[in-house]
């Protein structure tokens, strides 16, 4: 036994390295990118986002075409809510559920009252009486669990701010769910959600290809990042609800009766999830264009381009390449076939006037643009022209066009522009990263890997006043990050006992229990399965409501936690061969 652990100590850093992921109790990462690189703070400064909705899968698909059960569950207490909106044009799939949900409520009173119960809270917390008031629905069932349990993922401090305004509606949810049995309408519904996926699969990879193709960008690569198209036919088919969560594009939509979608809305959000990177990779070159900041200030435009450069940028680049690519609604001119030379001069003659026709749509469409506030509009608009000319890829053209940019001749454009009054409606909704510091920076530290900052920051932010009941919670989670940094610098015996600290410590559900499933996994590989099962049980009591807790534990339950070219079965063997090998103190073969 004294040989297992001697080669569990050697393996332990390497388990907790590659579980970065999942293991804090706050997903932090880098968000303000400079000049050089995608994935690098700016300024010495790191971000933090919200943390990723529940349905992102981690090990799941760079882009994909999804419906989920949460999204499903909280869209039906919508609609039986009153929530009518587009069902006349909806897909039939919606008065479908409701029908279901009817005959459910004629049979059970306590499906009627959790029915009530769940009303009267959608009725007392309306926003402003729009579309807004189911955004912010939309928006928290994408941090709720799978069902039954449909709990919320993460802390208010983690989520978007509209999701945070009705997040007390999580456990009428679960009681409403349960008391219709909306999982088995869920389970004889789902086969039709996928049809309607697959009716929706070919043109969304068509508009795909075509982005790319225009953009001369290859097929995107997992880089951690995900696009994703949630289909939900019971919100109305009129809207589109589009969220970017730090690397992860998120939208959720409904098809019509004829299974149409707002296509033009996904592609701005898929053009968000080509192009993000790549300006936010060159902030600091953007930073040139603050004084166009101050021409805009009477534009009808988000508080976030008005004050931020790069989203002002981006959002400009964007609209350019939307009004170069538009469907103007004029046809392409077709030369007629069989004609004889001396005809070519008229036919080409029609053909320019078709194309000047198109070209008057694109222009008055990026005028538009102009008024709205999105200055830099023209600029990207006329270097798009260029771009078309060219072989060359946008990631390789990218750089001079930013660089390349005169900033006074912007300048004095937007100051003689007459904006709108009113801004129109932005698809887009995006989460405001916020500053890391403290623990949290600590966090970020440890995740690039520099430990000697994350302990210094660590030191740092543990002597600050706090009160106690806050004292307690920030030296639990540094016993946490204790435990990890002692894991990668080798010391094991040290990490362990960092873990077990964390567990009599912290009152977070999440570190209490991801430090039982560290310890599970180290038992595992000391081959003490008994203990190593314990543990496990233990992480289940301690559940945090979110997936990649569960599952960890749940399959440690089932098998024995194994790395490659060490496990107990083969430890066995390795011992029984090799009798000598534990008084000799010499390792046996990984």
């Amino acid at each position: 036994m004294h040989m297992r652990g001697t080669r569990s100590i050697v393996l332990i850093a390497v388990i907790l390295l590659s579980l970065q992921i999942g293991m804090a109790p706050a997903a932090s990462f880098a968000q303000s990118p400079d000049s050089s690189s995608s994935s690098s703070p700016a300024g010495g400064q790191a971000y933090v986002r919200e943390k990723t909705p529940t349905l992102v899968d981690p090990a799941g698909p760079t882009i994909s075409l999804i419906s989920a059960e949460p999204i499903f569950d909280m869209a039906a207490a919508l609609n039986v809510c009153g929530y009518d909106e587009g069902l006349a044009t909806s897909a039939p799939e919606r008065k479908r559920v409701r029908d279901e949900i009817a005959v459910a409520l004629g049979k059970s009173e306590k499906a009627r009252a959790s029915r009530d119960a769940i009303c009267l809270y959608i009725a007392q917390h309306k926003m402003t009486g729009t579309l807004r008031d189911v955004a912010q629905y939309i928006s928290l069932s994408l941090y709720l669990s799978q069902p039954p349990e449909l709990e919320v993922t993460a802390d208010l401090t983690e989520m978007p701010p509209d999701a945070t305004q009705v997040a007390e509606i999580a456990p009428l949810l679960k009681n409403f769910a349960d008391a219709t049995d909306l999982h088995g309408i869920w389970l004889t519904t789902h086969r039709l959600y996928d049809d309607e996926a697959d009716k929706l699969h070919n043109g969304l990879t068509q508009m795909i290809v075509n982005t790319n193709l225009y953009l001369k960008m290859p097929a995107s690569t997992y880089d951690g990042r995900r696009f994703i198209v949630v289909v939900e036919p019971q919100l109305s088919p009129g809207t589109v609800n589009a969220r970017i969560y730090g690397t992860d594009y998120i939208v959720v939509l409904s098809p019509s009766a004829e299974g149409v979608v707002r296509m033009t809305d996904i592609r701005h959000t898929y053009l968000h999830y080509l192009i993000d990177p790549l300006l936010l990779a060159r902030s600091n070159a953007i930073d040139r264009t603050v004084p166009v900041l101050k021409e805009i200030r009477e534009a009808p435009l988000d508080f976030r381009y008005r004050s931020d450069t790069v989203s002002l940028t981006i959002e400009c680049l964007i609209k350019a390449i939307e009004a170069r690519t538009m469907d103007t609604g004029i046809a392409n001119y077709k030369m007629p076939v069989g004609i004889d030379r001396s005809s070519l001069p008229k036919y080409e003659h029609e053909r320019s006037v078709v194309q000047q026709k198109q070209e008057a749509v694109r222009v008055a469409t990026m005028r538009h643009d102009m008024t709205q506030g999105f200055v830099l509009t023209q600029y990207f608009y006329e270097q798009m022209q260029l771009f078309e000319k060219d072989p060359a890829s946008l990631r390789d053209t990218i750089g001079e066009m930013v660089y390349s940019m005169d900033v006074d001749q912007q300048v004095h454009r937007a100051r003689l522009i007459e904006f709108d009054k009113e801004s129109d409606t932005d698809v887009l909704v995006r989460s405001k990263p916020r500053k890391l510091t403290g623990l949290d920076l600590a966090e970020e530290k440890l995740a690039l890997g520099d430990v000697k900052g994350a302990q210094t920051l660590m030191a740092q932010a543990l002597k600050q006043n706090r009160d106690a009941e806050t004292a307690k919670a920030e030296q639990a989670r540094a016993e946490f990050l204790t435990a990890r940094i002692e894991a990668m610098t080798g010391h094991p015996e040290e990490a362990m006992a960092a873990f077990q600290k964390t567990v009599a410590q912290s009152q977070e559900p999440r570190l209490v229990a991801w430090s039982h499933i560290y310890l599970a996994r180290m038992l595992d590989l000391d081959c003490k399965r008994e203990e190593a099962v314990a543990e496990y049980k233990q992480a289940l009591e301690h559940r945090d409501g979110q997936q990649d807790t569960r599952v960890a534990a749940e399959r440690g339950l089932k098998k024995a936690y194994e790395v490659r070219g060490h496990s107990c079965a083969v430890d066995d063997e390795a011992d029984e061969a090799k009798p000598d090998a534990a008084q000799s103190g010499t390792p046996a073969p990984k």
